[in-house]
């Protein structure tokens, strides 16, 4: 077989097992249908391409006598190989480890959700993610106490299953010479190191510290404000019901695109999906997949999908504006990957080499336009066509000064659970719950503790877990993106330039690691 035809059919077969297993994980994830053991089916034959010896050895012998652009594509599918090179064992326990997670997706899936009626004592229904919007915003303390002590009881469901996990986890790590699976994703992904990555989460955490004070003393005057079910609202709450009439539900997709085409950022002919209403059996996290990659047919491109989901529940207060910050978010994941131009199908996709931290940049950064105030009074408008006041952004941003760094704070807490986790020797039921307390007590400074890290989806995914990471840096990175933006043309709404200049990184793929990618667009190194 000639380099040329052995590329594509290196191509060719990725596209259809990614397409195949993408298809099955959607109507898995979506609660469309029981597909689980053809969807691990699907994950197992897509694990083998990726990890085959003799794919990768072909390319080797290939590469010494090809022309130098071939040489290079060719080098291009070794590294990829190389990323998914297993033992026979590992292999194995990674299949048995692919089996367990469905387990728990179904289980977590078909879990009864709601809370105690404080005042009848009866079972309410509410999805995981309603009773978080419903601690938010809820203007009684008992009901928002409710929907927090059925979450905290939600964080066991599945707590057995995820200490197998982990241990099964370390395991498959050990085996490829890692010291524990939080390690292994790091190296291998965003070929970083713990040291690397917590030194700048650590600075973060540092600087963070005079808010958690300041909010001690806030409580003095402000009854309960530490209690877990109370800050939120007490600091935010009055904000999300004033602000909910400027995002109406039926606005967020035409206002979502409209901004987007001002920006001059598109989707390259692609197509996309979205499901955006809550229903039982869905899971309960917004994301975005491609099951069409982009991909080439005899050198010409072939455009790729899109698929994204959120759990809106139209009506309730301060859904309209979950809505929109989905669109943008899952909106801006889509447009990075449709607007890729690599000539091969294992640069255009969400797994290795594409790092979390990078992809998550693209995402953020979009969420960051939907939530400044230049995107609002040109937007963000109620049913009588009055734009969102200025006085109301001012007023907010005054009370809320001190829970800006909430954000990153969270990312941080959720990589410090997993690390310590991972960390264990022999990981327990007892040892995860411990650090569950541990960390959101070091990280939130509440009067009482809280498992919400047990009540994050992304713990029990292969491909997420240990990948949370990724928002800190993203949230790192755009901000770098963002003042090289306003240094250079002043603003970022509605600009076609800063449209451009991102379009033009994502035609890149997963072509750097996410270091490069950072100073390749900024012109600086990654700095917290």
């Amino acid at each position: 077989m000639t380099a040329t035809k052995f590329l594509d059919y290196l191509n060719d077969e990725l596209y259809r097992l990614h397409l195949e297993y993408e298809t099955l994980f959607w109507e898995a994830y979506m609660g469309l249908a029981k597909v689980g053991k053809k969807k691990d089916k699907a994950l197992a034959n897509l694990n083998a391409f990726r990890g085959s010896r003799a794919h990768k050895q072909t390319a080797e012998k290939l590469a010494l006598t090809a022309t130098l652009e071939i040489q290079e594509r060719l080098n291009t599918w070794v590294r990829f190989f190389e990323l998914y090179q297993v033992p026979e064992a590992a292999a194995e326990l990674q299949a048995k480890i692919n089996t367990l997670e469905s387990e728990i997706q179904m289980k977590r899936a078909s879990a009864a959700e709601g809370y105690i009626d404080p005042y009848t004592k009866e079972f309410v229904e509410a999805s995981m993610l309603k009773m978080a919007t419903m601690i938010q915003t809820h203007s009684d303390e008992c009901v928002r106490k409710a929907c927090f002590d059925a979450r905290e009881k939600a964080a066991h469901l599945c707590l057995p299953e995820y200490v197998v996990l982990v241990q099964l986890r370390n395991e498959f790590a050990a085996l490829l010479g890692y010291s524990d699976f939080y390690d292994y994703k790091l190296r291998r992904v965003d070929s970083m190191t713990k040291s690397d990555l917590f030194d700048i989460f650590d600075e973060i955490a540092v600087a963070a510290k005079p808010n958690l004070h300041a909010i001690r003393e806030l409580e003095k005057t402000i009854t309960g404000l530490r209690k877990p079910w109370n800050f939120a609202y007490k600091m935010t709450g009055d904000f999300v019901a004033e602000e909910d009439q400027y995002f109406p539900f039926g606005e967020a997709v035409p206002r979502w695109l409209e901004s987007f085409s001002k920006l001059g950022v598109g989707f390259a002919g692609g197509k996309i999906k979205l499901d955006l209403v809550e229903r039982k059996g869905k899971y309960n996290n917004g994301f975005c997949h491609w099951p069409e990659l982009v991909h080439y047919k005899k050198g010409k491109r072939q455009a790729g999908s899109a698929s994204f989901t959120c759990n809106i529940t139209p009506g309730q207060v301060g859904s309209g504006s979950i809505a929109y910050k989905t669109l943008f978010h899952e909106g801006g994941h889509a447009a990075h990957f449709l607007n890729i131009t690599e000539r091969d199908v294992c640069l255009n996709h969400e797994y290795a080499p594409m790092t979390a931290a990078w992809a998550e940049t693209q995402s953020m950064f979009m969420d960051t336009i939907f939530s400044s105030q230049e995107w609002r009074a040109q937007y963000a408008k109620n049913s009588e066509g009055i734009p969102y006041p200025q006085e109301l952004f001012e007023r907010k941003t005054k009370v809320m000064s001190l829970i800006q760094t909430g954000g990153i704070m969270s990312l941080v807490f959720l990589a410090t659970f997993e690390r310590q986790v991972y960390e264990l020797k022999k990981p327990t039921t007892d040892k995860i719950l411990k650090i569950a307390k541990s960390v959101y007590k070091e990280m939130f400074d509440q009067s009482t503790d809280s498992l919400r890290a047990l009540n994050t989806p992304h713990i029990y995914s292969w491909d997420s877990a240990c990948s949370y990471h990724g928002y800190g840096l993203a949230e790192v990175a755009l901000h770098q993106w963002r003042e090289y933006f306003h240094l250079k043309y002043g603003y970022i709404v509605d600009n076609p330039q800063v449209g451009k200049e991102m379009i033009e990184a994502w035609t890149w793929g997963s072509r750097y690691d996410f270091k490069t990618f950072v100073k390749k667009v900024t012109g600086k190194k990654l700095s917290a």
